[in-house]
């Protein structure tokens, strides 16, 4: 199934077949997925799996992924399938039955009291295709082996390549991009190592780029039907070789557990709430503090739904999340708000001065506009909406990404520089036939390169920014910084040393906790206040 939904991914970039090509992702099962629109739901496929299945109602049963990740005990030795029917119309995660005592037990034993708690003790070594020199074997540096000549291979610089293809594509030297996007494709097979995977994907926004389709041709990839199955295993590999997700999750919940130690009213606001994976192990913590749960209350934002029912998805979040908060004895009360956050008011929130109030938003925020699009940027009204709200702490997690410049090639070559670590990360700890691998690269990671490099204006939705880029726009908002907690640091170092590759590193700037690989820095988390 996995194979033949890249293949119709390749023939679709390809354009070989035309534009209708785009029709053969339009959902047609019971059994799929259909992401959501504006690429909104491509950072929560990195969310804690075993949450997902408990509150999705999934059963698990064995899968092993020993064989897939590299030099690694296996973490996940359950496999997740889908149990009955669903409509076609409603999303296979979030859609049927409310989740059973079983899957909340499911999700308790999972949900521990730190950093590794949804992972097995089983240790993390060190990959063993991880050369002396720290480069992952078959990496070649940007570099793959051309056509044999004479005895030899020759040997291709992608990276040079892809440079030079965009440079051709900017300024619409067809006859040069075409024949550039020739030889990557000839040395840059979709199974290859991280580089030609990587090449092959930007291959495929180039082209589409140039053909001046980019928006057509992405809104019909995130519109593609995945199995929620298949999903579910990429949530395995994901969550078991990479702890990125596991400590922004580890960060936010942890902060809310200090500022609400002896409140006895909660708060949170979570900009960007999607399926509420986060909180069901922070309802299991709160029902444990000593004294007794405090009242939570969650007003859950996100992008409305197309179609007649558009609070469906964070309505139906809600429900799961009442009842699990009705399993631990937590008294809950849940909104729904699905709109432009741009037009949310402060009104709509009911903020109550007797509740401990946190906003959180976990790397959603890079997908508003700025004001290189609009001078009243929704990124600017929606600090300062936060910062009207007077919160008791603003926990925010960044992609911490450059390639948001209005210039097509700087852009081009900062993206390259961040997904060629990303692919990096998979390179290192997973086996390159594992199919969830190329799910993760391909619709995940592709499907947001695809929109940096093949979308333009207020198409291209993917705008990050650097953390320290941030930290100035939320200062110049007013807000104050918050120093970083040196237990939650600590403890989130420890862990990933100790249960994660080597090369993942951790570390400390400015009151940001900033989690990296190989020394380039991909996320970082800080928490704010408003400076009043």
């Amino acid at each position: 199934m996995v194979a033949e939904i890249f293949r119709e991914s390749e023939s679709v970039m390809q354009f070989k077949k035309g534009f209708e090509e785009a029709s053969k992702f339009i959902p047609n099962g019971n059994l799929f997925i259909n992401l959501e629109s504006k690429g909104m739901f491509l950072q929560d496929l990195k969310e804690d799996v075993n949450d997902v299945l408990a509150m999705a109602g999934v059963k698990r049963e064995n899968y092993n992924y020993e064989d897939g990740l590299r030099g690694k005990k296996n973490p996940y030795p359950e496999e997740s399938t889908l149990e009955g029917s669903r409509s076609n119309k409603q999303s296979a995660v979030y859609s049927g039955s409310t989740a059973s005592p079983e899957d909340f037990d499911r999700v308790l034993l999972n949900c521990g009291k730190d950093v590794s708690a949804l992972q097995a003790p089983a240790h993390i070594g060190e990959s063993k295709s991880v050369q002396k020199n720290g480069q992952a074997k078959g990496s070649n540096g940007g570099k793959a082996r051309g056509k044999r000549q004479g005895g030899k291979k020759n040997v291709v610089d992608l990276r040079t390549l892809l440079t030079l293809c965009a440079q051709a594509v900017a300024a619409d030297d067809r006859r040069s991009a075409n024949d550039l996007l020739k030889q990557i494709r000839q040395n840059s097979p979709p199974t290859g190592d991280a580089m030609q995977r990587l090449a092959n994907i930007f291959a495929d926004g180039l082209e589409a780029r140039l053909a001046g389709s980019g928006t057509q041709i992405y809104k019909a990839l995130i519109s593609k039907p995945t199995s929620a199955a298949d999903v579910l295993k990429a949530y395995h590999m994901f969550l078991a070789a990479c702890p990125f997700r596991k400590l922004s999750n580890f960060f936010s919940n942890k902060t809310i557990m200090n500022i609400a130690e002896n409140a006895t009213k909660v708060h949170i606001v979570d900009f960007g709430i999607l399926y509420g994976f986060q909180w069901p192990c922070l309802i299991q913590r709160l029902s444990s503090r000593p004294g007794g749960p405090p009242h939570l209350r969650i007003t859950g934002i996100d992008l409305p739904n197309p179609g007649f029912r558009p609070a469906e998805r964070v309505e139906e979040t809600g429900r799961r999340l009442a009842n699990y908060a009705n399993t631990f004895k937590v008294p809950f009360e849940f909104k729904a708000i699905a709109q432009k956050w741009d037009t949310i008011k402060i009104e709509d929130l009911k903020i109550d001065r007797n509740e401990v109030l946190v906003v959180n938003s976990l790397y959603r925020l890079r997908n508003l506009l700025d004001e290189t699009v609009v001078v009243e940027s929704p990124r600017n009204i929606v600090l300062n909406l936060i910062r009207n709200m007077n919160p008791d702490v603003f926990i925010q997690g960044v992609v911490n990404g450059a390639y948001n410049a209005p210039f097509f090639i700087t852009r081009f070559r900062e993206a390259l520089f961040h997904f060629s670590t990303l692919f990096d990360v998979l390179e290192a700890n997973v086996s390159r036939e594992v199919p969830e691998r190329m799910l993760i690269e391909r619709e995940i990671f592709g499907w947001e390169a695809m929109n940096v490099i093949a979308c333009e204006g207020a198409e291209r939705i993917e705008r990050p920014e650097t953390y320290k880029q941030w930290q100035m726009r939320i200062l110049r908002a007013g807000f104050r910084q918050l120093p970083l907690n040196q237990e939650i640091y600590t403890t989130a170092k420890e862990k990933v040393e100790a249960r994660y590759h080597k090369d993942f590193v951790i570390d400390e700037d400015s009151h940001w906790l900033l989690q990296g690989w190989k020394g380039r820095i991909v996320y970082a988390l800080s928490s704010w206040k408003p400076d009043c």
